[in-house]
């Protein structure tokens, strides 16, 4: 599961992002902010690219994209509306920021995965940072947390995108949970998370309780329900608060404290649960939501596909990899596998 203290890592990370944007170009945060795609076509060593949606990376939060090069070159979608373009270019110039910073990247080597989920939090902290200060979100979240029309009041008081509202809704959640932007069909156009795991941005959404109530209603709904993850997987029941958001659907859910709720106790985690194991074949640690062979009770390991049931008499043991294979892994006469000869 995603570690807890993400979202502080992330709001660390920003905070150590505008600083750096701060020292190495003086004033540019405040042309950031009211004008973000526009500025950043100014800079000399960058190249700022607008696409259409579909050329965007579908693992990324946003619609864009961030390439090294050289040139170091960011994309962003032609479709959106300005505000969501800003915040988008934004989030790449974060992506820039990071790679280009050995200071920057020295945070990820303490993420047990080499800093990826941290990296693409901490730019859209950054996003948000920049388009939405302080002031303008403490009058509209309350203390308790933020509820689905306080997020819809606080985007309509700002220039702000609706992303940019959703990133600073999840950093004041009160719980473990979400806070959607789905569209009128019900894909996910954007998800902010805090101490669950991320959602995939473009997954359907639409069917599930409370959400697929909303868009079929006025809008407006609360109860239980569960996110769908990849390949349909469920994961725990989340206290659900959905408002219209000009076109879009905006909800918040979280596992406990609900902000619209007086007493909320916390939801009990029903959604299926990944296990850790070391593979008896390859000796890689892996986790699986797979099912367990019904002999040995192991997932098979994604790399070698083997569980922990001894090998088939027929398989050989390959001298490059040390994985025993079927012989349609072997070229005639030889003793190593495919992969490896």
């Amino acid at each position: 599961m995603v570690n807890y203290v993400l979202a502080g890592a992330a709001r660390t990370q920003a905070a150590a992002m505008i600083q750096e944007l701060e020292t190495t170009r003086p004033g540019a945060l405040e042309r950031l902010a009211h004008g973000a795609l526009a500025e950043l076509k100014t800079w000399p060593d960058l190249t700022v690219l607008q696409v259409e949606e579909n050329q965007t990376e579908q693992g990324c939060s946003v619609a864009g994209a961030y390439n090294e090069g050289p040139p170091p070159r960011l994309s962003v979608a032609t479709s959106a509306s300005r505000a969501r373009r800003d915040f988008t270019a934004l989030h790449e110039l974060g992506h820039h920021l990071q790679k280009s910073s050995y200071d920057l990247m020295e945070p990820f080597a303490r993420e047990p995965d080499g800093g990826v989920l941290l990296e693409d939090a901490a730019c859209d902290a950054f996003a948000a940072e920049i388009l939405l200060p302080v002031p303008l979100v403490h009058r509209h979240l309350d203390a308790k947390g933020p509820t689905a029309v306080a997020i819809t009041q606080l985007w309509q008081a700002s220039n702000a995108s609706r992303m940019a509202v959703c990133v600073r809704a999840a950093q004041h959640l009160p719980a473990p949970g979400h806070i959607l932007l789905l569209d009128a069909a019900g894909h996910l156009a954007f998800a902010a998370s805090h101490g669950l795991p991320p959602l995939r941005r473009g997954s359907f959404q639409g069917d599930i309780a409370v959400i697929d109530r909303a868009l079929s209603g006025s809008g407006h709904a609360r109860g239980l329900t569960q996110v769908r993850y990849r390949d349909g997987i469920l994961g725990r029941e989340l206290h659900t608060d959905t408002a219209s958001m000009d076109g879009y659907l905006v909800a918040v859910l979280v596992a406990d404290s609900a902000p619209w709720r007086a007493f909320t106790p916390p939801t009990s985690d029903t959604g299926p649960q990944s296990r850790d194991y070391i593979c008896a074949n390859c000796d890689e640690e892996y986790r699986s939501f797979d099912p367990a062979c019904e002999r040995c009770r192991i997932s098979p390991c994604p790399d070698c596909g083997r569980c922990a049931c001894p090998p088939r008499v027929s398989e050989h043991l390959c001298p490059g990899c040390f994985i025993r294979h079927p012989p349609s892994m072997f070229r005639a006469g030889s003793d190593r596998c495919l992969d490896c000869d």
